[in-house]
């Protein structure tokens, strides 16, 4: 059981949460338990699961990678986005979560976030759902 999200960034870099779209597709398939695996077929944005309470969090994560790797750097990439391709292998472009009870099994103040590292773009998250 496999299925394609869209997902539309609105600025170059940017948290999207997606996590209610894959919570959807876990009730679509009627999976009670299992593994949910979601993967970016993207090689400038990626995938990560981290805190949903405070936005404050992902303002932080994005703010600090792009400190840590700058846009504007002596980069050999002739297109201009080194640094996004730089953010996705740090930041993973795969996550695999549990299902437990039809659930997904995250966290209390956990998200799965669609991460755009060089967008805005209109792009594609794959969500493939084992029972097991």
């Amino acid at each position: 059981m496999i299925e394609s999200l869209t997902v539309e960034s609105r600025s170059r870099i940017e948290m999207i949460d997606i996590t209610a779209r894959v919570q959807e597709l876990v009730e679509k398939f009627a999976v009670r338990e299992g593994v949910c695996v979601i993967f970016v077929p993207h090689t400038t944005a990626a995938v990560t699961i981290n805190e949903n309470a405070d936005p404050h969090v992902q303002d932080d994560i994005m703010t600090y990678l792009a400190q840590l790797i700058p846009q504007r750097t002596a980069f050999r990439h002739s297109e201009g986005n080194s640094d996004s391709h730089i953010k996705v292998s740090l930041t993973g472009a795969s996550e695999l979560v549990m299902i437990e009870n039809g659930r997904l099994g995250l966290g209390t103040w956990q998200s799965i976030f669609f991460c755009e590292y060089d967008g805005p773009r209109q792009r594609r998250c794959s969500v493939k759902v084992l029972e097991g």
